[in-house]
């Protein structure tokens, strides 16, 4: 079982450069960053963890560009996006950018995507927050066609348009994983229709035992013919508890997300010590 670092970078954080190779250094096999474009003042959605929106959503920076320096200071880490909000985002401009950081990075991108909670947020995007689990699958559907063919087009309610050429196509074929965020039972089944791996988080207020679950989702990708190879599950939210670690490892989990504080080495690096012994300890 691989264990992943998750960030929101912000001008009053560790760089995206210290991190990446901090975590590397350390054993960790992946770096994971979210995406909020801006948070509007109004709020029709709850935020999902509960309580107040904490401050770092406010200040968190662009995934690819940190993404990108990441790639730049790193040889082997991988590099995701958790979430990227492609309900928000146009198709064909993400397209270009998820296949340009793969270049860049030699072919170590993870492409985490999700459908989003925010819906004033969707809503200066000009995304209507009822119709946003179609439009993000089409989304998705049309950068598929863009990753893999070369002249690429695609017709549906939400995204439409003629054949075209866009470069540069990923390194990964046959285009980077899409590892789709979202509560069991619907994010599941999403990741299950068009994703390459699950991820649910341990401990949000709408999930049971995350743990609970993982029988349900296997009993879910026999039914809809999926191989569970094809489809790993990421559980974020990775407690520094051995004996927890040690089960999800057995239960067959593929990845664990630490999710750090947006702060300084100072308070980042002892942590990171930690879980790079808690690494050791469950390789051995």
């Amino acid at each position: 079982m691989r264990i992943g670092g998750q960030m929101f970078f912000t001008d009053y954080s560790m760089t995206p450069t210290e991190l990446a190779r901090a975590l590397e250094e350390r054993g960790f096999d992946s770096l994971w960053v979210p995406e909020h474009s801006h948070i509007p003042l109004t709020r029709k959605s709850p935020f999902p963890s509960g309580g107040d929106l904490p401050k770092k959503y406010y200040d968190v920076m662009d995934p690819f560009v940190v993404l990108s320096a990441a790639a730049a200071a790193t040889k082997t880490l991988l590099l995701g996006t958790g979430i990227c909000l492609i309900a928000q985002r146009d198709p064909i401009q993400t397209a270009k950018q998820v296949a340009s950081i793969d270049q860049v990075s030699g072919g170590r991108f993870l492409f985490g995507v999700g459908n989003g909670w925010n819906e004033d947020e969707m809503a200066n995007h000009g995304t209507a927050f009822a119709s946003r689990h179609k439009l993000a699958r089409e989304r998705i559907e049309a950068m598929k066609v863009i990753w893999t063919q070369s002249k690429a087009e695609y017709h549906g309610d939400f995204v439409n348009f003629d054949p075209m050429m866009t470069w540069p196509k990923p390194v990964q074929k046959p285009h980077p994983p899409i590892m789709v965020g979202g509560a069991f039972p619907y994010g599941a089944r999403r990741a299950l229709s068009y994703g390459n791996g699950w991820m649910p988080h341990r401990s949000r207020t709408q999930y049971a035992d995350v743990q609970a679950l993982l029988p349900k989702f296997r009993e879910m990708a026999t039914e809809a013919g999926r191989d569970l190879g094809s489809v790993p599950i990421t559980i974020w939210g990775a407690k520094e508890n051995l004996d927890l670690l040690k089960r999800d490892r057995d239960d067959g989990v593929s990845r664990v997300v630490v999710s750090l504080d947006s702060a300084k080495g100072d308070k980042i690096l002892p942590e990171l010590d930690r879980w790079a012994n808690l690494i050791r300890q469950l390789g051995s």
